[in-house]
């Protein structure tokens, strides 16, 4: 499949691989040649899997099967460019560009107010005295079994 791709006015024609696309996917999803071989039918094997995945252009039918046993949709194969990909994750990267999101303040809380520290060993108190209540509460029905059945 081509696509055009404008580069400082200049028109590249770009190609996608669809067979590279087919192994980058199965690696990602940790599925061996072998299994990907046996989930197309008797007629696979790891060889032609391998094969396979050397094709640039991948016809419509093979791909729907292949995007079958994958699980991923056929126009992921068809439109997938590592390069793209790349450049993308580049320019959206919080250090590369001002105006990006930013990727780690999703995940960081910068502005804590408490020590985690703190947190934990309130909450460790707080078991440890309901362990404590537990405790007393199984000694009092002991007590109170042994009172009713005379000790015995």
């Amino acid at each position: 499949m081509n696509i055009f791709v404008s580069n400082n006015r200049k028109h590249m024609e770009k190609t996608i691989h669809h067979g590279r696309n087919v192994k980058r996917f199965r690696e990602m999803l940790g599925i061996k040649q072998e299994a990907m071989a046996f989930e197309l039918g008797e007629e696979w094997s790891q060889r032609k899997i391998s094969l396979l995945e050397q094709k640039e252009e991948i016809d419509e039918k093979l791909l729907a099967e292949v995007s079958r046993v994958l699980k991923i949709p056929v126009d992921a194969f068809k439109n997938f460019d590592e390069e793209t990909a790349v450049l993308n994750i580049q320019n959206n990267y919080e250090g590369s560009n001002s105006n990006a999101a930013s990727v780690t303040n999703t995940t960081t809380n910068n502005n804590c107010t408490f020590n985690p520290l703190d947190k934990i060993m309130e909450q460790m108190e707080e078991i440890k005295n309901l362990y404590a209540a537990l405790l007393k509460e199984k000694d009092e029905k002991i007590a109170l079994l042994e009172r009713l059945f005379g000790g015995k």
